[in-house]
């Protein structure tokens, strides 16, 4: 029962722990940038521009976040420099996009960016290419 209660972990455990973030919330933000990216031209129009560098560039701010850098966090490659887009973009939605907003309507992106930060301050643990990399 001791053992249960353990503050004690071991880096096998936080690494499988990261690994589970990763391609969870990777995977997640995957889905929500795919579709951004094949009909890229469709949307482009009706796309918010809210750091005023014109809808095309915002689009393709956030496509390159949610799809690319989401490829890289599931990977564990370049982990924490992927994560940074990632931190940029759910900012923005949080507190541009949905500003003033209810609750309900900014949980999912705090999700995100409270994972985000978590994968930036932690890595991406042993089990990534990151950490095949390191050895």
């Amino acid at each position: 029962m001791r053992k249960l209660f353990s503050a004690k972990y071991t880096s096998w455990s936080v690494s499988l722990s990261m690994l589970v973030l990763r391609l969870v919330m990777g995977g997640m933000m995957l889905t929500h940038g795919w579709p951004k990216l094949i009909n890229f031209p469709s949307r482009v129009n009706s796309f918010s521009d809210p750091l005023h560098v014109g809808k095309t560039a915002s689009l393709g701010m956030v496509v390159f976040a949610e799809v690319f850098c989401s490829v890289f966090i599931i990977l564990g490659l370049l982990t924490r420099l992927a994560s940074v887009p990632l931190i940029i973009c759910m900012s923005v939605v949080i507190f541009m996009i949905h500003a003033g907003d209810p609750v309900n309507k900014i949980e999912l992106p705090a999700l995100f960016l409270a994972s985000f930060v978590a994968i930036l301050f932690t890595g991406p643990g042993r089990v990534s290419i990151d950490g095949l990399l390191s050895k």
